[in-house]
Protein backbone atom coordinates (compact mmCIF):
# COMPACT_ATOMS: atom_id res chain seq x y z
CA UNK A 1 0.00 0.00 0.00
CA UNK A 2 1.82 2.75 -1.14
CA UNK A 3 -0.42 6.25 0.10
CA UNK A 4 0.00 6.87 3.82
CA UNK A 5 -3.73 6.91 6.10
CA UNK A 6 -3.20 8.69 9.18
CA UNK A 7 -6.57 10.40 9.33
CA UNK A 8 -9.15 7.69 10.93
CA UNK A 9 -11.81 8.78 8.27
CA UNK A 10 -9.84 8.37 5.23
CA UNK A 11 -8.78 4.86 7.12
CA UNK A 12 -12.83 4.51 7.70
CA UNK A 13 -13.80 5.30 3.73
CA UNK A 14 -11.25 3.31 2.53
CA UNK A 15 -12.19 0.03 4.58
CA UNK A 16 -16.12 1.24 3.53
CA UNK A 17 -14.28 1.08 -0.28
CA UNK A 18 -12.85 -2.48 0.12
CA UNK A 19 -16.43 -3.97 1.65
CA UNK A 20 -18.66 -2.62 -1.31
CA UNK A 21 -16.11 -3.74 -3.75
CA UNK A 22 -15.56 -7.17 -1.76
CA UNK A 23 -12.20 -6.36 -1.84
CA UNK A 24 -9.80 -8.32 0.98
CA UNK A 25 -6.56 -6.77 1.22
CA UNK A 26 -6.03 -8.41 4.18
CA UNK A 27 -2.14 -7.45 5.40
CA UNK A 28 -3.26 -3.67 4.62
CA UNK A 29 -6.68 -3.65 6.54
CA UNK A 30 -4.73 -5.47 9.63
CA UNK A 31 -2.09 -2.77 9.28
CA UNK A 32 -4.43 -0.08 9.08
CA UNK A 33 -6.60 -1.39 12.00
CA UNK A 34 -3.55 -1.70 14.29
CA UNK A 35 -2.04 1.97 13.29
CA UNK A 36 -5.16 4.13 13.48
CA UNK A 37 -8.17 2.25 13.50
CA UNK A 38 -7.76 0.83 16.65
CA UNK A 39 -7.37 3.97 18.96
CA UNK A 40 -10.56 5.65 16.95
CA UNK A 41 -13.27 2.83 17.01
CA UNK A 42 -15.77 4.54 19.36
CA UNK A 43 -16.04 7.43 16.70
CA UNK A 44 -17.29 4.73 14.00
CA UNK A 45 -20.91 4.33 15.42
CA UNK A 46 -22.81 1.50 13.98
CA UNK A 47 -20.50 1.17 11.09
CA UNK A 48 -17.88 0.15 13.80
CA UNK A 49 -19.32 -3.23 13.65
CA UNK A 50 -18.97 -3.82 10.08
CA UNK A 51 -15.39 -2.70 10.10
CA UNK A 52 -14.76 -5.44 13.46
CA UNK A 53 -16.13 -8.18 10.70
CA UNK A 54 -13.78 -7.19 8.12
CA UNK A 55 -11.01 -6.50 9.96
CA UNK A 56 -11.48 -9.82 11.85
CA UNK A 57 -11.45 -11.38 8.43
CA UNK A 58 -8.67 -9.97 7.56
CA UNK A 59 -6.70 -11.63 10.76
CA UNK A 60 -7.89 -14.70 9.99
CA UNK A 61 -6.35 -14.57 6.55
CA UNK A 62 -3.32 -13.15 7.90
CA UNK A 63 -3.01 -15.58 11.09
CA UNK A 64 -3.27 -12.55 13.08
CA UNK A 65 -5.53 -14.54 15.89
CA UNK A 66 -4.52 -11.67 18.69
CA UNK A 67 -6.54 -9.13 16.17
CA UNK A 68 -9.06 -11.64 15.74
CA UNK A 69 -9.60 -13.06 18.94
CA UNK A 70 -10.22 -8.86 19.77
CA UNK A 71 -12.29 -8.37 17.18
CA UNK A 72 -14.80 -11.39 17.91
CA UNK A 73 -14.89 -10.65 21.39
CA UNK A 74 -16.46 -7.13 20.90
CA UNK A 75 -19.01 -8.63 18.65
CA UNK A 76 -19.32 -11.55 21.00
CA UNK A 77 -20.55 -8.68 23.30
CA UNK A 78 -22.83 -6.69 21.65
CA UNK A 79 -24.34 -9.75 19.44
CA UNK A 80 -24.09 -12.37 21.69
CA UNK A 81 -27.39 -14.17 19.91
CA UNK A 82 -25.80 -12.95 16.21
CA UNK A 83 -26.09 -16.10 14.20
CA UNK A 84 -23.75 -13.78 12.16
CA UNK A 85 -21.26 -13.85 15.00
CA UNK A 86 -21.81 -17.43 15.54
CA UNK A 87 -20.55 -18.20 11.53
CA UNK A 88 -17.49 -15.59 12.14
CA UNK A 89 -16.99 -18.39 15.33
CA UNK A 90 -16.85 -21.11 13.39
CA UNK A 91 -14.50 -19.38 10.72
CA UNK A 92 -12.26 -19.02 13.69
CA UNK A 93 -12.27 -22.28 14.63
CA UNK A 94 -12.04 -23.39 11.04
CA UNK A 95 -8.77 -21.32 11.18
CA UNK A 96 -7.44 -23.03 14.03
CA UNK A 97 -8.02 -26.62 12.23
CA UNK A 98 -10.42 -27.57 14.89
CA UNK A 99 -12.67 -28.65 12.61
CA UNK A 100 -15.32 -30.77 14.41
CA UNK A 101 -16.17 -27.23 16.60
CA UNK A 102 -16.80 -25.27 13.46
CA UNK A 103 -18.96 -27.79 12.03
CA UNK A 104 -20.77 -27.95 15.28
CA UNK A 105 -21.45 -24.46 15.64
CA UNK A 106 -22.32 -24.16 11.34
CA UNK A 107 -24.65 -27.71 12.30
CA UNK A 108 -26.33 -25.00 15.07
CA UNK A 109 -27.06 -22.39 12.82
CA UNK A 110 -28.83 -24.26 10.21
CA UNK A 111 -31.04 -26.01 12.46
CA UNK A 112 -31.94 -22.52 13.81
CA UNK A 113 -32.08 -20.97 9.97
CA UNK A 114 -32.02 -23.65 6.83
CA UNK A 115 -31.92 -20.58 4.35
CA UNK A 116 -28.50 -19.49 5.57
CA UNK A 117 -26.29 -20.03 3.00
CA UNK A 118 -23.13 -18.78 3.88
CA UNK A 119 -23.45 -20.96 6.46
CA UNK A 120 -23.68 -24.50 4.23
CA UNK A 121 -21.43 -23.13 2.05
CA UNK A 122 -18.64 -22.94 4.96
CA UNK A 123 -19.49 -26.38 5.95
CA UNK A 124 -18.82 -27.51 1.76
CA UNK A 125 -15.21 -25.76 2.31
CA UNK A 126 -14.30 -26.99 5.12
CA UNK A 127 -14.84 -30.56 4.04
CA UNK A 128 -13.12 -29.88 1.06
CA UNK A 129 -10.18 -28.44 2.40
CA UNK A 130 -10.12 -32.33 4.58
CA UNK A 131 -10.62 -33.82 1.65
CA UNK A 132 -13.51 -35.04 2.28
CA UNK A 133 -15.17 -34.91 -1.01
CA UNK A 134 -17.91 -37.14 -1.02
CA UNK A 135 -19.19 -34.76 1.81
CA UNK A 136 -18.78 -31.67 0.03
CA UNK A 137 -21.02 -33.04 -2.94
CA UNK A 138 -23.96 -34.06 -0.55
CA UNK A 139 -23.71 -30.70 1.38
CA UNK A 140 -23.51 -28.69 -1.64
CA UNK A 141 -26.18 -30.84 -3.31
CA UNK A 142 -28.54 -30.05 -0.57
CA UNK A 143 -27.45 -26.74 -0.70
CA UNK A 144 -28.38 -26.51 -3.62
CA UNK A 145 -32.12 -27.95 -3.65
CA UNK A 146 -32.65 -24.44 -1.87
CA UNK A 147 -30.23 -21.98 -3.61
CA UNK A 148 -31.59 -23.64 -7.10
CA UNK A 149 -30.30 -20.47 -8.44
CA UNK A 150 -26.54 -19.98 -7.50
CA UNK A 151 -24.52 -20.67 -10.36
CA UNK A 152 -20.86 -20.26 -8.31
CA UNK A 153 -22.26 -23.17 -6.76
CA UNK A 154 -23.16 -25.58 -9.72
CA UNK A 155 -20.17 -24.65 -10.95
CA UNK A 156 -18.34 -25.67 -8.36
CA UNK A 157 -20.55 -29.22 -7.64
CA UNK A 158 -19.31 -29.66 -11.46
CA UNK A 159 -15.69 -28.86 -10.69
CA UNK A 160 -16.04 -31.75 -7.00
CA UNK A 161 -17.74 -34.24 -9.79
CA UNK A 162 -14.93 -33.99 -12.21
CA UNK A 163 -12.85 -34.53 -9.17
CA UNK A 164 -14.83 -37.86 -8.73
CA UNK A 165 -14.20 -38.72 -12.47
CA UNK A 166 -18.54 -38.54 -12.42
CA UNK A 167 -18.87 -37.22 -16.11
CA UNK A 168 -22.54 -37.56 -16.41
CA UNK A 169 -23.33 -35.45 -13.05
CA UNK A 170 -20.74 -32.97 -14.04
CA UNK A 171 -22.73 -32.47 -16.96
CA UNK A 172 -25.91 -32.49 -15.51
CA UNK A 173 -24.63 -29.30 -13.47
CA UNK A 174 -23.36 -27.58 -16.38
CA UNK A 175 -26.83 -27.83 -18.12
CA UNK A 176 -28.47 -26.57 -15.12
CA UNK A 177 -26.01 -23.50 -15.60
CA UNK A 178 -27.04 -23.16 -19.28
CA UNK A 179 -30.27 -22.88 -18.15
CA UNK A 180 -29.58 -19.94 -16.42
CA UNK A 181 -26.95 -18.57 -19.09
CA UNK A 182 -27.39 -20.24 -22.26
CA UNK A 183 -24.78 -17.55 -24.31
CA UNK A 184 -22.19 -18.12 -21.54
CA UNK A 185 -19.15 -19.21 -23.99
CA UNK A 186 -17.18 -20.27 -20.84
CA UNK A 187 -20.24 -23.20 -20.12
CA UNK A 188 -20.41 -24.04 -23.10
CA UNK A 189 -16.58 -24.25 -23.81
CA UNK A 190 -17.11 -26.17 -19.88
CA UNK A 191 -19.78 -28.73 -21.10
CA UNK A 192 -18.27 -29.47 -24.35
CA UNK A 193 -14.99 -30.34 -22.51
CA UNK A 194 -16.50 -33.01 -20.26
CA UNK A 195 -18.45 -34.76 -23.39
CA UNK A 196 -14.86 -34.87 -24.93
CA UNK A 197 -13.69 -36.20 -22.30
CA UNK A 198 -15.99 -38.80 -21.69
CA UNK A 199 -15.51 -39.96 -25.58
CA UNK A 200 -17.24 -41.73 -27.83
CA UNK A 201 -18.55 -40.61 -31.02
CA UNK A 202 -21.99 -39.60 -30.09
CA UNK A 203 -20.24 -37.49 -27.29
CA UNK A 204 -17.65 -35.85 -29.85
CA UNK A 205 -20.37 -34.77 -32.52
CA UNK A 206 -22.14 -32.97 -29.07
CA UNK A 207 -18.45 -31.59 -27.73
CA UNK A 208 -17.96 -30.47 -31.64
CA UNK A 209 -21.59 -28.22 -31.49
CA UNK A 210 -20.75 -26.91 -28.02
CA UNK A 211 -17.27 -25.88 -29.09
CA UNK A 212 -18.16 -24.09 -32.24
CA UNK A 213 -20.94 -22.48 -30.78
CA UNK A 214 -18.54 -21.09 -27.86
CA UNK A 215 -15.86 -20.05 -30.56
CA UNK A 216 -18.73 -18.10 -32.35
CA UNK A 217 -19.52 -16.41 -28.84
CA UNK A 218 -16.14 -15.54 -28.50
CA UNK A 219 -13.70 -15.77 -31.36
CA UNK A 220 -10.38 -15.46 -29.15
CA UNK A 221 -11.69 -18.13 -26.85
CA UNK A 222 -8.61 -20.19 -27.57
CA UNK A 223 -9.51 -23.27 -25.25
CA UNK A 224 -12.62 -23.19 -27.73
CA UNK A 225 -10.68 -22.83 -30.62
CA UNK A 226 -8.26 -25.62 -29.64
CA UNK A 227 -10.86 -27.94 -28.21
CA UNK A 228 -12.93 -27.89 -31.88
CA UNK A 229 -9.46 -28.48 -33.51
CA UNK A 230 -8.98 -31.75 -31.58
CA UNK A 231 -12.16 -33.46 -31.92
CA UNK A 232 -12.86 -32.61 -35.41
CA UNK A 233 -9.56 -34.61 -35.83
CA UNK A 234 -10.67 -37.13 -34.10
CA UNK A 235 -14.34 -37.27 -35.35
CA UNK A 236 -12.39 -37.20 -38.98
CA UNK A 237 -10.48 -40.63 -38.00
CA UNK A 238 -13.83 -42.34 -36.28
CA UNK A 239 -14.89 -45.53 -37.87
CA UNK A 240 -18.52 -44.16 -37.77
CA UNK A 241 -18.18 -41.05 -39.18
CA UNK A 242 -19.30 -41.05 -42.42
CA UNK A 243 -17.23 -40.12 -45.89
CA UNK A 244 -18.97 -36.49 -46.05
CA UNK A 245 -18.49 -35.68 -42.88
CA UNK A 246 -14.71 -36.57 -42.58
CA UNK A 247 -14.06 -33.79 -45.43
CA UNK A 248 -16.29 -31.32 -43.41
CA UNK A 249 -14.36 -32.06 -40.20
CA UNK A 250 -10.94 -31.81 -41.50
CA UNK A 251 -11.82 -28.51 -43.17
CA UNK A 252 -13.34 -27.53 -39.84
CA UNK A 253 -9.85 -28.57 -37.87
CA UNK A 254 -8.10 -26.72 -40.33
CA UNK A 255 -10.15 -23.61 -39.93
CA UNK A 256 -9.62 -23.80 -35.97
CA UNK A 257 -5.88 -24.19 -36.50
CA UNK A 258 -6.12 -21.05 -38.64
CA UNK A 259 -8.01 -19.08 -35.90
CA UNK A 260 -5.41 -20.53 -33.45
CA UNK A 261 -2.69 -18.90 -35.44
CA UNK A 262 -3.76 -15.91 -36.22
CA UNK A 263 -4.72 -15.83 -31.97
CA UNK A 264 -1.06 -16.52 -31.45
CA UNK A 265 0.28 -14.03 -33.70
CA UNK A 266 -1.67 -11.39 -32.42
CA UNK A 267 -1.31 -12.45 -28.86
CA UNK A 268 1.37 -12.79 -26.19
CA UNK A 269 3.46 -15.57 -27.14
CA UNK A 270 3.53 -17.03 -23.96
CA UNK A 271 0.10 -15.98 -22.66
CA UNK A 272 -1.08 -18.00 -25.60
CA UNK A 273 0.73 -20.99 -24.66
CA UNK A 274 -0.41 -21.00 -21.09
CA UNK A 275 -4.14 -21.20 -22.21
CA UNK A 276 -3.24 -23.75 -24.88
CA UNK A 277 -1.52 -25.93 -21.86
CA UNK A 278 -4.91 -25.47 -19.78
CA UNK A 279 -6.58 -26.32 -22.36
CA UNK A 280 -4.38 -30.00 -22.57
CA UNK A 281 -5.07 -30.03 -19.10
CA UNK A 282 -8.59 -30.34 -19.54
CA UNK A 283 -9.29 -32.59 -22.30
CA UNK A 284 -8.73 -36.03 -21.82
CA UNK A 285 -10.43 -38.13 -24.51
CA UNK A 286 -11.47 -41.19 -23.56
CA UNK A 287 -12.57 -42.96 -27.40
CA UNK A 288 -9.56 -44.76 -27.49
CA UNK A 289 -11.76 -47.50 -25.83
CA UNK A 290 -15.36 -46.15 -26.92
CA UNK A 291 -15.98 -46.21 -30.43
Amino acid sequence: MEKQYKHWEDVRDLLRNWREENCRQSEDVVDLWNEVLANHFGKLGDEGWLVLEQVFIAALDCHNMEVANFCLSKLNQEFPDSLRVKRLKAMKYEASEKYEHALDILDLIIKKDETNAASRKRKVTIYKSQGMIIEAIKELTDYLRIFMADQEAWMELCDLYISQQEWNKAAFCVEELLLHSPFNHLYLQRYAEIKYTQGGYENLEVARSYYSQAAKLNPKNVRALYGLMLTSVHMASNSKCPSQKKKERIKLSEWATNQLSQLQDSNDSKLFSSQILEGMGNLQIGNDSKN
